[in-house]
């Protein structure tokens, strides 16, 4: 009985990390806008930078806000930001009215992100916790894995790629009234909320600090490939978006078999030595892009960063949340605020692509992020099974 009243309460939560993974709409999203409004790749990686930058604003103050009115009804809240962040561009398409939209797709997420996985730690046990996460960020990557076929299929069928936008966000709909008749109960806060300092404070602790950049760069490549794996069979190979944007999808398809395969290894083996495995696939998969030019192993290599970054988020998150168990709401809102790196490596590898005329410089900027993951590695906790 037990058992079947978690997984009731465990169905509108994943539901809710399937709309999680709208945010990675951005990526094709941004390639179809540039042609539509004819930018330049500076210009046009503005996109995802508002989607992500708002993670630096507000994470923090979600965490605090949590505190107050609970973790549940921040995630409603979040949901009903995301359904207006897909309402918008079916009212009105422009330059302008897309900033917006990514804008607000950006805040609902943020708030979401930064309680959703608090929320499942009230409905999991701390073992299962790693691997728990690693189920909704399988639920999550489905979502990312259909956009850029869903978009594709808009686009060929009826001439309209955004046609995404109100399938996604009926999604959207039926996840608020769930998670609305759901009732979880939640783990009071300890002592006094804290305050801005004392959140911020805690990146004084240096497990705190090197996860906090450790989340930032797996969202730096993970958006970073979102949006420039079209965009290296475009110029290498010459092929049509609509055929290129397939890229995005064979990224996250091996990210949702990634995150599959994690949900059962993380339960049962060491955390740290799949870490190294997970960063080890993404440098075979960059330095392959950097060599090859056929098209099946830009492919295979695509695969391979996808697969690698699958699980990096919930290790280094689940690790964090755990080395403070009484401060989680404020250490989900620092980490959360990591996912900034997806506005500051779209930016950077913009830039380098332009000065470079090739998406080699894109390549060259993840790189740097695939480095440093390796370079965690040591600093995970081994006793975490």
């Amino acid at each position: 009985m037990k058992e079947k009243n978690i997984i009731l309460k465990l169905v509108p939560v994943m539901l809710a990390f399937f709309v999680m993974g709208f945010v990675d709409l951005v990526g094709i999203a941004t390639n179809y806008a540039k042609v539509d409004f004819n930018l330049s790749d500076t210009l046009a990686n503005l996109f995802p930078s508002m989607v992500f930058f708002w993670f630096l604003i507000f994470s923090v103050p979600t965490g605090m806000l949590m505190n107050r009115i609970g973790r549940r009804k921040t995630v409603i809240i979040s949901l009903g930001i995301t359904i207006a962040s897909l309402l918008l561009p079916l009212i009105n398409y422009s330059f302008i009215s897309m900033l917006i939209s990514f804008s607000l797709l950006g805040i609902g997420n943020t708030l979401m992100q930064v309680s959703l996985n608090p929320l499942l730690s009230n409905i999991v046990s701390d073992k299962q916790l790693a691997s728990s996460m690693t189920f909704g960020q399988f639920i999550k990557a489905i979502a990312s894995f259909i956009a850029p076929i869903i978009a594709a299929w808009a686009a060929a069928t009826f001439g309209d790629w955004k046609i995404l936008f109100p399938i996604f966000m009926s999604i959207a709909v039926i996840s608020i009234l769930c998670l609305g008749f759901t009732q979880i109960k939640e783990q009071e806060q300890e002592g006094n909320t804290s305050t801005f300092a004392q959140c911020f404070a805690l990146l004084g602790d240096k497990l705190i600090f090197l996860s906090f950049l450790g989340i930032m760069c797996h969202v730096g490549i993970d958006v970073g490939v979102n949006v420039t794996a079209p965009k290296i069979l475009m110029e290498r190979l010459g092929m049509p978006l609509e055929d290129a944007g397939y890229a995005t999808s064979v990224y996250f398809l091996f990210r949702t078999a990634g995150c599959l395969l994690g949900t059962f290894i993380l339960a049962k083996f060491s955390h740290k030595f799949f870490f190294l495995i997970s960063v080890i696939c993404m440098i075979l998969g960059f330095g392959g892009l950097f060599i090859f030019n056929d098209l099946m192993i830009i492919y295979a290599c695509i695969g391979l960063i996808g697969f690698g970054n699958s699980n990096i988020f919930p290790v280094i998150v689940s690790q964090a949340l755990l080395h403070m168990p009484d401060k989680k709401n404020e250490v989900s809102g620092l980490m959360i605020m990591g996912l900034f790196g997806g506005t500051i490596f779209p930016l950077l590898m913009g830039i380098t692509s332009d000065a470079m005329g090739s998406q080699m410089g894109a390549l060259v900027v993840m790189a740097v992020g695939v480095v440093y993951l390796l370079s965690f590695t040591p600093k995970l906790n081994r006793s975490i099974r």
